[in-house]
């Protein structure tokens, strides 16, 4: 690893990841802060939901939640939560090695006595750190609002941390996901569109998988592999499907290294 590469990428997802852990701290905060509104008539609101179709309530991650509780009402909360985090990990792993090619400063890096192992495992690292700083954020506000706004209800803290460690493998899944993708295109003009395609992707095929009966969908996106509804209902993960987002994580990784130690790098003229 060279460490001059290292805090020059983290240096550069500061901003970003300031952004990204204001907007989940609102995000978090703000849905969690009207969990007392949603307890009071709970009931109410359960009765009109069993109402509506099984595959809607699946699209929107309601299926089997019970909103009273403040885990189950959590549940909820934290599906928009994983898009925003499967955002922001597609963007790192969109951009890892694709803004000095966009930038045509490619080149100038690689003529420096690192080999190109080195210069990706610093560029991954760096990357893992700023997503691991917005992860200390989310973890640190979904603890604080949820005994905050429990009022007098209780709760098992087990399945909230089972649910609040997923977060690793699911951006995990994003970063690897993203890089080898951006490795396989021949040049990324632009990272945004690429990351909200498979944020958004992903999230549609796990909500569309269901409306369509199609449990083959399940098994390529991590929104049904750490599926809130699932961990906080079982309290625990649905390990076969974490194997398959565990699985994706190496193939991806494995396959970066591989197409970027053969990538014909374009040279600034």
């Amino acid at each position: 690893m060279s460490g001059t590469i290292y805090r020059h990428e983290l240096q550069m997802h500061l901003r970003s990841v300031i952004t990204w852990s204001v907007a989940l701290v609102a995000l978090i905060f703000v849905f969690a802060s009207m969990f007392s509104s949603f307890a009071l008539d709970a009931e109410l609101l359960n009765e009109m939901m069993a109402n509506f179709p099984p595959q809607l309530l699946t699209a929107f991650g309601l299926s089997g939640v019970d909103l009273s509780t403040v885990l189950g009402y959590f549940s909820f909360v934290f599906l928009f939560a994983q898009i925003c985090l499967a955002i922001q990990a597609s963007n790192y792993g969109f951009g890892l090695v694709s803004v000095e090619e966009r930038e045509w400063t490619a080149d100038f890096l690689l003529a420096k006595p690192v080999g190109r192992s080195q210069i990706l495992t610093s560029k991954l690292l760096a990357a893992l750190t700023a997503l691991a700083i917005t992860n200390l954020v989310v973890w640190v506000i979904s603890l604080f609002s949820v005994n905050l706004y429990k009022g007098d209800k209780s709760f098992d803290g087990g399945p909230l941390i089972l649910l609040l460690l997923s977060i690793v493998v699911f951006q995990l899944f994003f970063l690897g996901v993203g890089l080898a993708v951006s490795l396989l295109v021949r040049r990324i003009r632009s990272v945004t569109p690429y990351a909200m395609a498979l944020g958004f992707g992903m999230y549609v095929l796990s909500a569309f998988g269901d409306l369509l009966g199609e449990a083959a969908l399940e098994k390529i996106t991590p929104f049904k592999h750490f599926s809130p509804t699932y961990i906080i209902g079982h309290g625990a993960w649905d390990l076969p499907l974490v194997a398959i987002s565990a699985a994706v994580i190496l193939i991806s990784l494995v396959a970066s290294y591989l197409l970027y130690g053969r990538r014909d790098i374009p040279a600034a003229v």
